[in-house]
């Protein structure tokens, strides 16, 4: 009988086949099937594990240690947490931060009654940077606290982009504004506005006929997207679309500055540079599975956050080897 942590596999787009890739790379874990809403023969998987379709994924209850969810915030995981952590242990990325307490809420309801252990929005914001929000205001309660995005990638900004009229495609930076991180470094405690914190970078594809001077109007004044920002559009052709814009990269910063003492700054700062936002997201889920099946074998079911989850779960290592080694 195998010792290694069964783990299956919910979705298998972007962030699935990051999940998938980074199995590979930790030796406690074997895949044991990737679920599709596809038909499973389309879908090609990196390595031998079957994929089947989602409707099968309650026949393996007792099979699978831990199934991660790779489905969307927006539609997929507020119906597919609450269903699957009652039949599984479970660990998600749901991102949608102003919802978290509703959906832990309902994946708890469900997770609970059934001994299940379900770790909830898993990645780097939310996840790690959390943690080092939460590490910035409990060490420095005298202070502020400050998030910077990219320079990344946006998937959400980039569909917005793409559906302006008279774009064929496109996609968007998020771009951080150096000299407000300078001012956070340098222990300032500034108050910045949306504009003062980040810009939007586009790089657009024009429709055969299309006006580039009213595509870009139509960008820039898009509310809730761009009409908050310093906004610039470049028009490429496909060709430079393809070859330059095809990664996934992203990252960014968690900076907590405060005093202590007579008034001593202090500034501590988290930050990530990352060439594939999704590979990188799996991995921390992957990370996570773990300590999943670790809490619950020690019988503490329910949902639960990166919050609440010992940092030392998180590894393959014994607590006695990371004691001597990285304490």
């Amino acid at each position: 009988m195998s010792s290694k942590i069964r783990v299956g596999i919910a979705g298998y787009g972007n962030l699935g086949r990051g999940v998938e890739a980074a199995i590979m790379q930790n030796a406690d874990m074997e895949l044991v099937g990737v679920f599709t809403r596809r038909s499973p023969e389309q879908v090609q998987l990196l390595g031998p594990a079957p994929a089947m379709h989602i409707d099968e994924v309650g026949q393996y209850q007792g099979k699978i240690d831990v199934l991660i969810l790779c489905g969307g915030s927006k539609n997929d995981l507020p119906e597919q947490g609450p269903a699957l952590a009652a039949l599984f242990n479970t660990v998600d990325s749901f991102d949608t931060h102003a919802k978290v307490p509703e959906y832990f809420e309902a994946v708890n309801q469900s997770a609970e009654p059934a001994g299940n252990t379900a770790i909830i929005s898993v990645g780097w914001d939310p996840g790690l940077f959390s943690l080092n929000r939460l590490f910035g205001e409990a060490i420095l309660p005298e202070g502020a606290t400050y998030t910077f995005w990219g320079k990344g990638l946006s998937q959400g900004h980039s569909d917005a982009v793409r559906r302006v009229a008279g774009v064929k495609a496109g996609v968007q930076y998020t771009l951080p504004v150096p000299e407000a991180i300078e001012r956070v470094r340098n222990g300032e405690l500034p108050t910045l506005s949306t504009r003062e914190k980040h810009k939007r970078e586009c790089y657009v594809v024009l429709e055969e006929g299309a006006d580039a001077a009213v595509v870009e109007q139509a960008i820039v004044t898009m509310p809730d997207y761009f009409a908050d920002y310093d906004t610039m559009v470049h028009f490429i052709d496909e060709e430079t679309l393809k070859r330059d814009h095809a990664d996934m990269p992203h990252g960014g910063f968690v900076i907590r500055s405060g005093t202590t003492g007579q008034g001593n700054t202090q500034v501590v700062e988290f930050g990530l540079k990352l060439q594939s936002n999704p590979e990188f997201t799996a991995s921390v889920l992957v990370a996570y599975a773990r300590a999943a099946h670790r809490l619950n074998q020690m019988g503490q079911s329910g949902a639960k956050s990166v919050l609440d989850v010992p940092p030392g779960l998180l590894s393959p290592k014994s607590a006695a080897q990371l004691r001597k080694e990285l304490l």
